[in-house]
């Protein structure tokens, strides 16, 4: 009896084998029924695990997006290089002080191998209290 070439994903590193093949398949320049269709039984495959175990619907896309990081080991200098934006940019958005802009979702997405809607949902932003200053001193000018 022929073995399977692939099974129902059990672990997390079978889940990230499966996403690196489907990846190099979807990149690559065969294109016949037998790619197509292995394609397709991965992306099966992968969504099914992605359903059963990433729930990202109880996590606002900062804390996915703090989460995904955490799982590979990237700092916030990280994902200023892979954002190709400033430092401040990054903080901001990792303080809920800015939104992710479409550009930076479709790169998170992207990078973590995830829908859109997974960042492209709303949250909370941090409202700054601005404190002015007045002086209660009286200043002395000199005649």
């Amino acid at each position: 009896m022929e073995t399977l070439k692939y099974k129902v994903i059990t672990s997390i590193a079978q889940y990230k084998k499966y996403c690196n093949t489907l990846e190099a398949l979807v990149f690559s320049d065969a294109k016949d029924k037998n790619t197509k269709d292995e394609i397709a039984l991965l992306t099966l495959l992968i969504e099914k695990w992605d359903a059963d175990h990433l729930s990202t619907t109880d996590l606002d896309p900062i804390q996915l997006l703090q989460s995904f990081m955490d799982e590979q080991g990237m700092k916030a200098k990280d994902l200023v290089a892979l954002l190709n934006v400033s430092k401040g940019y990054v903080s901001d958005i990792l303080h809920y002080k800015k939104g992710l802009s479409k550009d930076v979702i479709r790169k998170l997405a992207a990078h973590f191998k995830v829908s859109q809607e997974a960042f492209n949902r709303p949250y909370a932003l941090v409202v700054p209290v601005h404190v002015m200053k007045t002086s209660s001193k009286k200043r002395e000018v000199a005649v």
